[in-house]
């Protein structure tokens, strides 16, 4: 550092910022503005949305059990049984779901016999009933 005068008490600042006319001062201004705007620049915004849905009213169907009287006539077990009613002999489909019961409700393991009396709970209509038990009358 021959021939050099050094004109600052601060070694990294050299005489081109000290002959710069306040330039020194200039930036530092400006480093401590954007300093501070930074943070609000960068914040995050929370945005809030509402979402409002609507369910559809439940609809209900509605099915009622009938059933009919009368003394078998015809009985094939797991498939069909055919009554003879007032109205004449009617048919009906047994299903997986058909149980058949003594006047006290127990299931009955003996199969049906042409003659007996019993009443047999459907539902659905005429063409497509379903049968959901069929009870022996005592």
């Amino acid at each position: 550092m021959k021939g050099r005068i050094r004109t600052s008490a601060v070694p990294w600042v050299g005489t081109e910022a000290i002959n710069n006319k306040g330039g020194l001062m200039k930036n530092s201004m400006i480093t401590l503005a954007c300093a501070l705007i930074a943070p609000v620049a960068f914040a995050q915004t929370s945005t809030t949305t509402t979402e409002q849905t609507t369910t559809a009213p439940v609809t209900t169907t509605e099915t009622t059990t009938t059933y009919s009287s009368g003394t078998v006539t015809t009985y094939e077990p797991g498939k069909t049984i055919v009554v003879k009613s007032e109205q004449g002999p009617v048919s009906f489909a047994l299903g997986t779901a058909s149980r058949i019961v003594d006047g006290a409700g127990k299931i009955m393991t003996a199969p049906l016999r042409a003659g007996q009396k019993v009443r047999v709970y459907y539902t659905g209509p005429t063409e497509k009933r379903v049968v959901e038990r069929v009870q022996v009358e005592d």
